[in-house]
C-alpha cells in the first residue's frame, strides 16, 4: 500500500511501537507539528495522527483535499476544527481514556507512603538511625475512603479500595450512578466523615477550588488529602491551613496549583512542553516541600510504560478500524 498515514510529533521511542503494529502500511514519520510549512509535503495522505500541537484548522485542512481520517493521540480533540471535518465527512477519532490503573496505583501509593510514614522511615534508616519514635502509622482496612469524582480513575481506586477493605463514600454530579458498596452522599458529608479524601475530577470553572479555605476546615480530623487531578481543584493555602491547623494528617500531591496549564498528560514529556514551562522550578520554590508530612511527585502519576503504550494502541486500533470500514471512538 502506498504512503497513506502519516504521524507528526513522534517521539523516538514511539515509532517502533507504531511500525510494530501497523507494519502492513507505510508510514511516514515527523517529529515537528503539522504545520503551513509541511503541509505540501502530505496533500495525497488520507490518514493524519497528531498530538495537541498541531493545529488541525480549517486553513490547514482546507489545503489537505484527501483527508479522510484523523486520529489525535490524546483526550481532547479541541485543537481540531470539529466542525469543518464535519462538513467534508473527515472523521476524528480520539483516545477516550487512557492510564486508569496508572493514577489509581499511583494514588495507594501516595496513601501507602503516608499511612506507613514510609519516607521518614527510610530517610532516618539511610543515617543509621533505626528507632521507631514517630514512625507509628495507621490500617487502611476498616477506615472510610472518599472518592470525588467517578469517572474511568475514580472507579479503579473503588476497586482498589475494596481490597483494602475500606468503607467508601464517592461524590459525584451524575446523579444516576450506582456503584455496588459505594455510598454516594454531597461533597460535604463526604469531607466530614472521610480519613482520606481522593480527587478524581476534571479541571472545569466548576471544580475549580473545589478544596477551599472555606470548607477545609470541615475535613475529619486527622484526615489525608490526595489529589492526582489537577492543581486547580485544590487551594494551595487550604492544604497550609489543614496541615498546620492539625485537621490534615498529611497529603500526597501529585499536581499543583502553580502548574503550567496542562491540557494533557503526555504533555510532560514533549519537548514542547519542556521549552514553555520549567516544573523543576516551580517544585524547588514550593511552599509545600519542607513539610514533613506531604509527598510531592512531579505529575508523575500517569507515568507508566503500560498508559503511555495504551495511547498508542488505542491510536493504531483506531486507524485500523477506519481502515477496515468500522470506525471507532469517533468525535466527528
Amino acid at each position: 500500500m502506498s504512503d497513506k498515514i502519516v504521524f507528526f510529533e513522534v517521539e523516538d521511542w514511539e515509532k517502533n511501537i507504531i511500525q510494530r503494529s501497523l507494519g502492513e502500511y507505510e508510514i511516514i514519520f515527523k517529529k515537528d507539528k503539522l504545520s503551513e510549512d509541511l503541509v505540501s509535503e502530505i496533500t495525497d495522505k488520507t490518514v493524519i495522527s497528531t498530538f495537541i500541537y498541531s493545529s488541525l484548522n480549517k486553513g490547514i485542512l482546507e489545503k489537505l483535499p484527501n483527508i479522510k481520517f484523523i486520529a489525535t493521540r490524546s483526550t481532547g480533540f479541541d485543537h481540531i476544527d470539529i466542525a469543518y471535518c464535519k462538513e467534508k465527512s473527515i472523521l476524528v477519532s480520539n483516545v477516550p481514556s487512557y492510564g486508569e490503573h496508572t493514577v489509581a496505583e499511583h494514588t495507594f501509593c501516595l496513601i501507602l507512603a503516608l499511612s506507613r510514614r514510609l519516607i521518614p522511615s527510610l530517610e532516618r534508616t539511610k543515617r543509621g538511625d533505626f528507632s521507631l519514635d514517630g514512625l507509628r502509622g495507621f490500617d487502611l482496612y476498616g477506615k472510610t475512603i472518599g472518592v470525588l469524582g467517578v469517572g474511568h480513575i475514580g472507579k479503579k481506586v473503588i476497586e482498589i479500595a475494596k481490597g483494602f477493605g475500606m468503607n467508601i463514600l464517592a461524590f459525584t454530579r451524575h446523579k444516576d450512578t450506582i456503584i455496588p458498596g459505594v455510598k454516594f452522599v454531597p461533597l460535604e458529608e463526604l469531607i466530614a466523615s472521610s480519613d482520606v479524601i481522593t480527587i478524581h475530577v476534571p479541571a472545569t470553572p466548576e471544580t475549580k477550588h473545589l478544596i477551599n479555605l472555606d470548607n477545609i476546615n470541615k475535613f475529619k480530623k486527622g484526615s489525608l488529602l490526595i489529589n492526582t487531578a489537577r492543581g486547580s481543584i485544590v487551594e494551595t493555602q487550604a492544604i497550609l491551613e489543614g496541615l498546620e491547623a492539625g485537621i490534615l494528617s498529611g497529603a500526597g500531591i501529585d499536581v499543583l496549583e502553580e502548574e503550567c496549564f496542562l491540557k494533557e498528560e503526555r504533555e510532560l514529556l514533549t519537548s514542547d512542553f519542556l521549552n514553555k514551562c520549567n516544573i523543576k522550578t516551580q517544585l524547588l520554590n514550593h511552599v509545600l516541600l519542607t513539610k514533613e508530612n506531604v509527598i510531592i511527585t512531579p505529575h508523575n502519576a500517569f507515568d507508566s510504560k503500560e498508559a503511555l503504550s495504551q495511547i498508542l494502541e488505542i491510536t493504531v486500533s483506531n486507524i485500523k478500524a477506519f481502515l477496515e470500514g468500522k470506525p471507532e471512538n469517533l468525535v466527528s
